[in-house]
C-alpha cells in the first residue's frame, strides 16, 4: 500500500474526531468563543446529538467508517453483505446519534430488504464521504473501486446525486493516489469522465469561490448535511487549501453545521495528495481510535 493511501485513511478519520468539538453547531461565531481556533480535539459542544461522545472520538460518520475499514482488511476487499453485516451490527445498541438515515435504513433491514435496496432517499452528504476505506483497498484497480464505493454509499443513502458524489470523488481520489492534483483531477472528472451536470455544477462553484474567506462561502453554501451545500463547500476547501491540509480541516470546523462530513471528504482528498508530513501528529495522538486504525492498516500492508 502506497503511504499517501494510508495518510488518505487517517486524515479523514483525524478530520471526523477534530469536527466533533463543533459538530452541528450552526452559530460559527459561537465555535469561535467556545473554543478559539478549533485547532485541537475537543469534547462535543453540541450535547444534543454526542452526548456520550468525548474529546477524541468520532462521529457517528467516524463511527460507521471504522467499521467500513474492519471490513475491508477482514475481507481483503468490500464486499456489501460483509458490511451490512457489520453496520447493522454497530447499531445494535450503539449510543451514538442515529441520524435519519441510519434510522431509515435501519427499517428497511428489518424490511427484509437485501443492502442493494436498503438505502434511505437522504440527500447527507455523509454517505458518499466515508469511502476512504474502499479506496484505500481497492486503489489499484479502478472499476472495482467505482463499484464499491456507490455500492456502499448507496446502502444507506440511495439517492442520485449522493452516489454519484461518491463516485466522483472515488474517481478524483484515484486520479491524486496516481500524482495528481486534487483540483486538477476534480476537474478532469468533471470534464472528462462524469456527464453530470448537477455534480459538475457544484464543483465550479467550490473551485469559483477558491478565493474567497472561507467563512463566508460555507455561510453561502449553506452549513447543513445536505449534498448541494456539502459538496461545493468541499471542493471550495480543497481548492482554497491545497497544500495546506491542517488549515483546511481547522477551518472546515470553524464553519460550522455538518463539519464531520466536509471534514473527512476534505481530509482524504489532500491527505492523499500531501502524504504523511502533511497530517498533525498531536492529532493522531489525541485521537482515541488511532492504534486500532494503524493495527488495521498495518494488516493490509
Amino acid at each position: 500500500m502506497g503511504a499517501n493511501a494510508t495518510t488518505m485513511v487517517r486524515a479523514s478519520f483525524a478530520a471526523d474526531a477534530l469536527a466533533l468539538g463543533g459538530h452541528w453547531v450552526y452559530n460559527a461565531s459561537v465555535i469561535a468563543k467556545k473554543f478559539g481556533r478549533l485547532d485541537s480535539m475537543q469534547d462535543p459542544l453540541g450535547k444534543t446529538y454526542h452526548a456520550t461522545k468525548r474529546a477524541g472520538d468520532f462521529t457517528h460518520y467516524g463511527d460507521q467508517t471504522l467499521v467500513l475499514l474492519e471490513s475491508v482488511i477482514h475481507d481483503g476487499r468490500f464486499d456489501l453483505a460483509t458490511f451490512a453485516r457489520d453496520w447493522q451490527a454497530l447499531f445494535d445498541g450503539y449510543d451514538g446519534y442515529f441520524d435519519h438515515a441510519t434510522k431509515d435504513t435501519l427499517i428497511n433491514f428489518k424490511n427484509g430488504k437485501g443492502p442493494e435496496k436498503s438505502g434511505s432517499e437522504s440527500t447527507d452528504f455523509a454517505g458518499a464521504a466515508r469511502i476512504a476505506p474502499v479506496v484505500f483497498i481497492h486503489h489499484v484497480d479502478r472499476d472495482a473501486l467505482l463499484t464499491a464505493c456507490r455500492a456502499q454509499t448507496a446502502m444507506t443513502h440511495n439517492q442520485r446525486d449522493v452516489v454519484a458524489a461518491a463516485e466522483f470523488l472515488a474517481r478524483v481520489l484515484w486520479h491524486v493516489l496516481q500524482g495528481q492534483a486534487p483540483t486538477a483531477a476534480m476537474s478532469q472528472v468533471v470534464n472528462d469522465e462524469m456527464e453530470n451536470p448537477t455534480i459538475a455544477e457544484w464543483v465550479s462553484q467550490g473551485l469559483d469561490s477558491s478565493s474567497e474567506t472561507t467563512l463566508d462561502v460555507i455561510a453561502d453554501f449553506g452549513q447543513a448535511c445536505a449534498i448541494d451545500m456539502a459538496l461545493p463547500a468541499t471542493v471550495h476547501l480543497v481548492s482554497r487549501y491545497e497544500d495546506d491540509l491542517e488549515t483546511a480541516l481547522i477551518e472546515n470546523v470553524m464553519a460550522g453545521g455538518d463539519s464531520a462530513a466536509r471534514g473527512m471528504a476534505v481530509g482524504m482528498l489532500l491527505g492523499a495528495w500531501l502524504g504523511a508530513d502533511a497530517l498533525p501528529q498531536v492529532w493522531l495522538e489525541q485521537m482515541n481510535q488511532t492504534n486500532k486504525i494503524n493495527e488495521l492498516i498495518s494488516a493490509a500492508i
